[in-house]
């Protein structure tokens, strides 16, 4: 293998930590908000790392170009919808 497939791999584990770390703060804490915190926060980081080992074993700029724009997308998605589910959680006095 080459020096950057063994970059793209490395990258790859680490984003799949980091979506277990998010999964299993989503089954271990208690209230809803430490749930969309941990699950929020290491899935975006998984997604970032699992997206750029992808670009970097893409080795096309078209791709990695794409693949920032799934990141992006990811991000924004995650918020919006981690932001409604606090809301509504607060709301219900949860």
């Amino acid at each position: 293998m080459s020096g950057l497939e063994w970059v793209g791999v490395t990258l790859l584990i680490a984003g799949c930590f980091f979506y277990l770390a998010g999964t299993i703060g989503l089954l271990r804490f208690g209230d809803v908000h430490s749930r969309l915190h941990a699950l929020t926060k290491a899935d975006n980081l998984g997604l970032m790392l699992v997206c750029a080992a992808l670009a970097v074993l893409s080795a096309d700029w078209r791709i990695a170009a794409l693949l920032v724009l799934v990141w992006l997308l990811g991000l924004l998605a995650a918020t919006v919808s981690a932001h409604l589910i606090a809301r509504h959680a607060r709301r219900d006095g949860d």
